[in-house]
């Protein structure tokens, strides 16, 4: 597989990543009538932009996530004042369509005046003193306001994100992880079936020099039993077997080449657990429907107990920053499981996706979790938290994200220097 395939492979998964956690958010945003503004994948300057509807869809050149900007949940980048000299154009229904705010001499069919009282959100109407004369006009609830060759569209109050209840708002948040979850059991029934269910437990390779080498064990070895206890199909009791029993001999029960053999395996310790250095394989067959939703399952529930207890040791503080891997490291690992093969690849995605769910359902300040948590004292106490301070601390929050994001990504570099 040539590197330009593996990049694009890379590249395409954490675009779908991104891209299904942010749709969760846009679609549930629209339907609860919150006016989108931006859909961006990636942060940072824009390498592609286009405008559909009353949505900006763009690409960002910093490939470590995405966002979905609503109206209201920022200040209002374009403000309008009294005494403000503006420009407005009006529509079929003399309501104002367009309020330009520079080079007013440079626009046509447009009436000119000084902003005496406007109301954006609730009244939707301007006054203007034009000439000497005030004048009023009702403002369409779509109006642009153009400022720098620019245009924005106005949010009315019904179409900001601070509108609407906390059920709402809550959906509109959450559906962003829940859309991982969903994309990660997808991917996950896909290996299934894709894969196959073991029929056996055999060694696809054993180490020089390793425990199991020097205990008698052959590649191609179908493991029958372990201290007459049958094991099957079960790699998992293979493996707690293995790691549980360092210096203590244990009497395995192989098929070679259709002989039984009975043979005296001791583990050795190594990395606090007992060790074997054998690779475990085995024979497959296509998966009938409960098989796969069986082993769906259990992929989904084995994964997310060990992301659940990698960041439980990430809240405690037991983690070196060598054990934390950025951008860099997530993209070589996936470029390795690229080079595996498809299967792989797709069960790294999900891997990934089951992750960025969890991640992001953290009460940590700007992440999903955080906002939802302010949801939910808001609920608690009957009114909103005041949005200066909470905007605050999403601000505070991202801003230690990105620090750690830049001190992670300088260790995944210095790592890739070093070989």
């Amino acid at each position: 597989m040539s590197a330009i395939e593996v990049g694009l492979k890379v590249i395409l998964l954490f675009f779908v990543l991104v891209t299904i956690h942010e749709w969760g958010h846009f679609y549930f945003a629209k339907r609860a009538g919150i006016l989108v503004r931006e859909f961006a994948i990636g942060f940072g300057p824009k390498i592609f932009s286009y405008k559909k509807g009353e949505t900006r869809y763009t690409l960002r050149i910093l490939p470590i996530g995405g966002f979905v900007r609503m109206a209201g949940e920022d200040p209002e980048i374009v403000q309008v004042n009294p005494g403000q000299t503006v420009a407005v154009k009006l529509n079929k229904q003399d309501q104002v369509s367009s309020l330009y705010l520079d080079q007013l001499d440079r626009r046509s069919n447009v009436i000119i005046g000084v902003v005496e009282q406007i109301d954006l959100e609730r009244a939707l109407q301007v006054s203007l003193d034009v000439d000497g004369e005030r004048v009023t006009y009702p403002i369409d609830p779509q109006a642009m306001m153009v400022t720098k060759g620019t245009e924005t569209q106005i949010a009315p109050y019904d179409r900001q994100f601070g509108s609407k209840t906390v059920g709402q708002r809550a959906i509109a948040i959450v559906m962003g992880p829940v859309m991982n979850f969903i994309l990660a059991i997808v991917l996950f029934f896909m290996v299934v079936i894709m894969s196959g269910v073991f029929t056996n437990v055999k060694l696809d390779s054993v180490l020089a020099g390793k425990a199991g080498e020097k205990s008698g064990l052959h590649k191609g070895d179908i493991i029958i039993s372990i201290d007459n206890q049958p094991i099957g199909d079960d790699r998992e009791k293979l493996v707690t077997s293995i790691q549980s029993s360092a210096g203590k001999p244990m009497t395995w029960v192989v098929d070679r080449s259709g002989n039984p053999i009975t043979l005296q395996v001791t583990p050795e310790m190594e990395a606090g657990a007992g060790k074997l250095g054998v690779v475990i394989s085995g024979d497959r067959r296509s998966a009938t429907f409960s098989e796969v939703l069986t082993g769906t399952y259990e992929q989904v529930v084995g994964t997310t107990i060990g992301i659940v207890t990698g960041l439980q040791k990430l809240v405690m503080l037991q983690f070196k920053l060598d054990d934390l891997g950025g951008p860099v490291r997530t993209a070589q690992v996936s470029a390795e499981f690229a080079k595996m093969g498809i299967t792989y690849l797709i069960s790294w995605a999900a891997t990934l996706s089951l992750y960025l769910g969890i991640f992001n359902l953290l009460p940590i300040p700007a992440l999903d979790g955080s906002r939802l948590l302010f949801m939910g004292l808001e609920a608690l106490r009957g009114k909103p938290i005041d949005p200066n301070r909470e905007s605050m601390v999403h601000f505070v929050g991202f801003a230690l994200l990105m620090l750690l994001m830049v001190a992670v990504t300088y260790n995944d570099i210095l790592r890739l220097i070093k070989g």
